[in-house]
């Protein structure tokens, strides 16, 4: 020990060069309630900093605001062990044999842990924490792990093809709160391939401690068991949307070199999402197909988390989102049907009851007008942090003032009303692309599920195109036909786009592009985005962010980084497991980042393609 007990002294190594300190992810750990102290176990951060990480106490505060704030400066969460949760919050009541609670944690913890899921941040839970994370979450809790409780198992047949699930009683049978040391491993626990836990242990069994109280009894749909113990108690939990969190039932603080495994890959996750979060704020993130205008008139609230649409301020913000562009989109009558009778009108005339005269006889011009104004609206309310944006500087700008962009477009050229002046009205509300029909034929071209009533674009359709070209608006061939997009291809002066469809060689549906159309797309300069509508992925259904990622990778094959993007369809029923809201949009740079693209190949998929065709296109039109 030095005698001579000066300060600076002790900081002359970190003084010496910069930076003082290279970064290292911040990992928030849960603590714990006793005797008016806030607590918790050394070894969880010293864990921590041997496996690379700074560590970060999170008072058991339920300040929700304070939470959050933390939340929003934290790389990874680690929930810690502890004392077993009120088993009121998974709407039950107590066995007789419920352990001690800590009514100080439960709630503190169950809202850090939902706010941090929203924000897409790194989670490992531990004991307790693996019971936390399932009532957060939707899955169900044993309150006593040697109470019989009902699992469900599923159980291979003969000579079919798919599984059959069965339920059954399970009891533990072997001792879970082992009297040895906590850094003892008392049974073993058998690893599920392809997870996780056996990517960081390469090995089907390992040996673990054991503190049970509570325990695990179903997964529900957002985890997958990844662990049992050889009784059958779920020992391991991961993510089943390909997201970086895992729930051990176990202490691996304890278990030292073997334990550290589970804390290097949190702070390797922490990691990964950190630069994803530092790379969203240096480009620009630009999504070109949403449908959420459609449920304006249920009266949602843009500034509010609401349930009910994928895309709103608070999921932009968890997101990383700086961007979309939403659609008024329109559906197209059939033969004999009115437009009004194939939109909302009664929730418009709730919300616009001075319109009630006009929605009566509804025209597609007038509905387009409407929405547009309802998204004016909406920004008008929120300027402080959205802003409507007409160009890419437009959207540069924003991203600089650190506002949210909203681009306007409309999906179907029944908006136009075979009016070719109508063009023109909408450029000059700020409209980027059209969309030139939707599923249906209409007076400009035909649909890729209509009946070829026009052999392609129409004579008005040739028009349109024209005009649109002399007005600066994008022309886009997303559900058109095969003929009608070659057509479009010739007629249009600048390049065309595709602002939400997918790959025909993997998904065969008349919506997605061939390969050929790819490429003749490309050779013109234009861009094709794909979308996370399920039915354009894959057929059969349970499509995951990797689907979207194989339909971009092939888009990449074929056309190469230069044309390529993303149009979601959120709200459009566009979403997928992984990817489910615009508060998930970071999770696609994380996936982008794991396949080693590049910053400048993600800001290209980012939306740098497409803005660079709407420059083009804007810079063309006629004064």
């Amino acid at each position: 020990m030095t005698t001579n007990f000066d300060l600076d002294t002790q900081l002359e190594d970190l003084y010496a060069s910069f930076p003082e300190a290279s970064h290292q992810p911040i990992i928030g750990i849960t603590t714990n309630f006793s005797d008016k102290d806030v607590t918790i176990r050394e070894v969880f951060h010293k864990q921590v900093i041997e496996a690379g990480g700074t560590p970060l106490l999170i008072p058991p505060t339920t300040d929700k605001k304070v939470l959050a704030s933390i939340l929003d400066r934290i790389d990874g969460l680690l929930l810690s062990g502890g004392a077993d949760v009120n088993p009121l919050w998974a709407n039950e009541e107590p066995s007789p044999h419920v352990g001690n609670i800590n009514d100080k944690r439960d709630l503190s913890e169950l809202l850090t842990t939902r706010l941090a899921f929203n924000r897409q941040i790194p989670i490992l839970a531990v004991c307790r924490g693996i019971q936390v994370l399932a009532i957060a979450l939707g899955s169900k809790v044993q309150q006593h792990i040697y109470d019989d409780y009902i699992v469900e198992e599923v159980k291979e047949e003969k000579k079919l093809t798919r599984s059959k699930s069965v339920t059954t009683l399970r009891p533990a049978l072997l001792k879970h709160d082992q009297q040895a040391g906590f850094n003892v491993p008392t049974h073993s626990v058998s690893i599920e391939p392809n997870s996780i836990l056996k990517a960081i242990y390469k090995t089907d069994k390992i040996f673990v401690n054991s503190f049970h109280h509570q325990a695990v009894s179903a997964p529900g749909e957002r985890f997958r068991v990844t662990a049992y113990a050889p009784d059958g108690v779920i020992e391991a939990m991961e993510s089943a949307e390909f997201k970086p969190i895992l729930g051990v039932q176990w202490h691996p603080e304890w278990l030292e070199e073997e334990g550290g495994k589970l804390f290097k890959w949190l702070v390797g996750q922490a990691n990964n999402f950190s630069i994803a979060k530092h790379l969203h704020a240096r480009i620009l993130t630009l999504d070109t197909h949403c449908d959420t205008p459609m449920f304006f008139p249920q009266g949602v609230d843009f500034a509010k988390r609401d349930p009910r649409i994928l895309y709103d301020l608070h999921k932009m913000t968890e997101g990383h989102q700086d961007a979309v562009t939403m659609a008024a989109y329109l559906p197209q009558p059939r033969i004999g049907e009115t437009f009004s009778s194939k939109i909302d009108v009664a929730g418009l005339k709730q919300f616009n009851p001075e319109l009630t005269d006009v929605l009566d006889h509804l025209s597609p011009a007038v509905y387009a007008d409407l929405i547009f104004n309802k998204i004016e609206k909406i920004v008008k309310e929120n300027s402080r942090y959205l802003s409507i944006a007409r160009t890419p500087a437009d959207l540069y700008e924003d991203k600089r003032k650190g506002r949210k962009s909203i681009m306007f477009a409309i999906e179907n050229g029944l908006a136009l009303e075979g009016k070719i002046e109508n063009v023109k009205h909408f450029a000059q509300r700020g409209v980027t692309y059209i969309t030139l029909c939707h599923n249906g034929d209409n007076d400009i071209c035909d649909s890729a599920r209509g009946s070829n009533l026009h052999g392609g674009v129409s004579k008005f359709g040739i028009e349109v195109i024209q005009e649109m070209n002399r007005n600066g608006i994008m022309v886009d061939l997303s559900h058109g036909g095969e003929k009608s997009f070659y057509d479009a291809l010739e007629i249009s002066s600048q390049p065309i786009v595709c602002s939400h469809s997918n790959s025909k060689s993997l998904c065969d549906v008349p919506r997605n592009l061939t390969d050929d159309q790819m490429k003749a797309l490309a050779a013109k300069g234009g861009v094709a985005h794909i979308t996370l509508f399920g039915g354009f992925l894959r057929k059969g259904g349970n499509t995951s962010i990797m689907d979207a990622i194989a339909h971009l990778e092939h888009a990449i094959r074929v056309m190469s980084i230069e044309h390529v993007g993303l149009g979601t369809d959120f709200d459009g029923d566009g979403t997928v497991r992984g990817m489910a809201d615009a508060s998930e949009m970071i999770n696609f740079t994380r996936h982008l980042l794991a396949r080693k693209y590049s910053e400048r190949d993600i800001e290209k998929i980012w939306g740098g393609n497409w803005l660079r065709v709407m420059a083009q296109v804007q810079a063309a039109r006629k004064k």
